[in-house]
């Protein structure tokens, strides 16, 4: 059987656990019986020769530890969910998409440079046209380098000045540029949308964009986003552009029983 780089190193992990615990383990079966050393030894090498012989054990244990981790976290994101709940759908920086009194609010943390952003796009744009009821709130965050924190700071500039379906025209613009996008691109888009640019450059630099950012990024900390795009609907944390039909599903769960997950 063959492992992964990663699985061979949670391999080792689960060993140094298993083995750093042999003292404990068999002394609460046997009621605080004590082993010597000679008895851990034997103890050890009956696991480690098992292990080795059925070594599909370990991808047994490394499956449900994954599962564990991954329900834990579920269980941490909804309470910070929760927790961030109005910063989160009416931030004033932040910008609507869709119906502004919609019953449902889809969150979605982006970042202009990210490929997965650009493919989602089309899902959320069919999201919204065939979905007259959902709200959806875009957000700034930058995590793909300093070209990407550029490009945020314009586009968080430029809904001083540009409302509505224009401002998600711009926000297109700028997500559908191929290559590198970064604060130059964003400018020079703004620019074909008819914005201030002296303005512009003067709000680049203001106290609330600057703010509006760091209040991003510090929102994706809480909710534990390691990338983009991630979406938030209901008490859920979606992670990476997982297709419309998903985030159909979800926004439907939410509807009818209001969680994500009915049943």
């Amino acid at each position: 059987m063959r492992f992964s780089l990663l699985n061979t190193c949670r391999a080792a992990a689960l060993f140094g656990a298993l083995f750093g615990s042999l003292a404990v383990a068999p002394a609460a079966l046997a009621q605080n019986a004590v082993f010597n050393d000679q008895q851990k030894q034997a103890i050890g090498d009956i696991v480690k020769e098992y292990l080795l012989k059925n070594p599909e054990v370990l991808t047994e244990v490394i499956g449900e530890l994954e599962k564990r981790q991954a329900e834990a976290q579920q269980v941490a994101q909804a309470s910070a969910v929760q927790e961030t709940k109005q910063t989160l759908l009416n931030a004033p920086h932040s910008y609507v998409v869709g119906n502004p009194s919609g019953d449902i609010t889809l969150v979605e943390f982006f970042d202009y440079n990210c490929g997965y952003c650009k493919k989602a796009l089309s899902d959320l744009q069919t999201l919204v046209k065939n979905d007259p009821k959902l709200r959806v709130v875009l957000k700034d965050f930058p995590v793909l380098g300093p070209d990407s924190v550029e490009a945020s700071r314009v586009a968080l500039a430029v809904r001083k000045q540009l409302q509505g379906q224009k401002l998600f025209d711009y926000h297109v613009k700028v997500l559908e540029t191929r290559g590198r996008v970064n604060g130059e691109r964003a400018m020079a888009v703004a620019k074909e949308m008819g914005a201030d640019m002296a303005k512009l450059q003067k709000d680049i630099d203001s106290p609330d964009v600057r703010g509006a950012l760091q209040e991003n990024m510090a929102l994706g900390d809480k909710l534990s986003l390691t990338g983009t795009p991630a979406f938030i609907v209901g008490e859920a944390v979606i992670p990476g552009a997982v297709g419309i039909e998903p985030l159909k599903q979800l926004i439907d769960n939410v509807r009818s029983c209001g969680k994500a997950t009915c049943g």
